[in-house]
């Protein structure tokens, strides 16, 4: 097998990987989970990936995709080959002002994205803690929502088409579909025919129709990353007299790099947010008396709200960088909740809480 990933990697315009050294590095993520892969790639290109899909499927040997920052529960290690793409994969490479789109390659940071985007006067929404650091795949992967979720949405209401590579190496974009598109799709025998002509068969069955309805969360719970989103897609053009397109890329959002490997995201931008903003810092003698207040606070329409815990806050105190930060604990409070109002002023945006808290 060594003398097969040495013939992978001189075929591969980026690298290859499979000394102990870099195994252990990408052996944990930010969770308590540890395993060695089997190898570590870092593709350059479209090609690349497709070499290394098939390897692994020659080789029956799993790829784990691993951008940056944001699956926090070992969902990015393994022991089949992590496939870094956050090196060289990461070019903004159109953006449509009037339609209000940007197309990127998974790699590219969120941070990065949204100073590209600023001169335009626009933003990608969804906000990470680690928004400096975390890829356009990586939040695609985990269907990131983050503290302006309230505002914003997750990852998944952004995300308008996805261009991938299947298992078996073939290219595929996900994007809407009209309901005519959508049967065009199943005409053929390829992979991805296959895809639509099982997803058909699936969700026009009642019964299976009625158990995703009893046992799924519902839609209104904005932060869902546990499991597919084949309800997203239940409610479409294709199965009801809804108005929303039929779109795969829906449930890649959340689906942490198992269904497809993505090479290129067409992401939904949104307007600056107003540039003034007041953020309120509630402290409480209880987790649970800061969950109570979260409800109260939520109905004055903040921009956003973010709890802190005592853990987190201790961890500050013997922090050097964030020991200036901690100007507005007061005291030794188990909570803080922060909750952030915006405006066109300053002034504005004091105004914007209508009731109590």
């Amino acid at each position: 097998m060594h003398a097969k990933l040495t013939t992978l990697k001189q075929q591969l315009t980026g690298e290859l990987y499979d000394s102990a050294l870099v195994k252990t590095l990408y052996a944990t993520d930010a969770s308590v989970y540890r395993e060695l892969p089997y190898a570590v790639a870092i593709p350059k290109t479209t090609d690349d990936i497709k070499q290394l899909v098939e390897f692994a499927k020659a080789n029956t040997i799993p790829l784990i995709p691993r951008a940056a920052g944001t699956s926090l529960a070992g969902q990015c290690v393994g022991d089949g080959i992590v496939v870094d793409v956050s090196k060289y994969m990461n070019a903004i490479l159109e953006i449509n002002t009037k339609e209000q789109w940007v197309r990127v390659q998974p790699g590219v940071v969120r941070d990065h994205l949204n100073a590209f985007l600023k001169p335009f006067g626009f933003f990608f929404g969804p906000n990470t803690s680690t928004a400096n650091r975390c890829t356009m795949g990586g939040m695609v992967g985990n269907n990131s929502c983050g503290s302006t979720s309230i505002e914003y949405g997750s990852t998944r209401d952004h995300t308008l088409a996805v261009k991938a590579i299947l298992s078996d190496g073939s290219d595929v974009e996900f994007s809407p579909l009209s309901k005519e598109e959508f049967n065009s799709k199943t005409q053929g025998t390829s992979l991805e025919a296959d895809l639509y002509k099982h997803m058909y068969s699936e969700l026009d069955n009642p019964m299976i129709r009625d158990h995703i309805k009893s046992g799924y969360p519902k839609a209104s719970i904005t932060r869902r990353n546990t499991g597919y989103a084949v309800d997203a897609l239940m409610e479409t053009n294709v199965f009801t007299e809804s108005n929303d397109a039929f779109n795969f890329s829906k449930l890649l959002c959340g689906s942490e790099g198992t269904l497809a490997f993505t090479t290129e995201l067409k992401l939904q931008i949104v307007p600056l947010p107003k540039p003034f903003q007041v953020v309120l810092n509630a402290h409480f003698n209880s987790i649970s008396e800061s969950l109570q207040a979260t409800l109260i606070a939520m109905k004055q329409a903040p921009t956003a709200c973010e709890l802190m815990d005592k853990t987190i806050l201790e961890c500050t105190k013997d922090n050097i960088s964030q020991q200036k930060n901690r100007f507005f604990v007061e005291g030794d409070p188990e909570a803080i909740l922060m909750v952030e109002f915006r405006g066109d002023t300053i002034e504005e945006a004091k105004q914007q809480p209508s009731g109590h808290f």
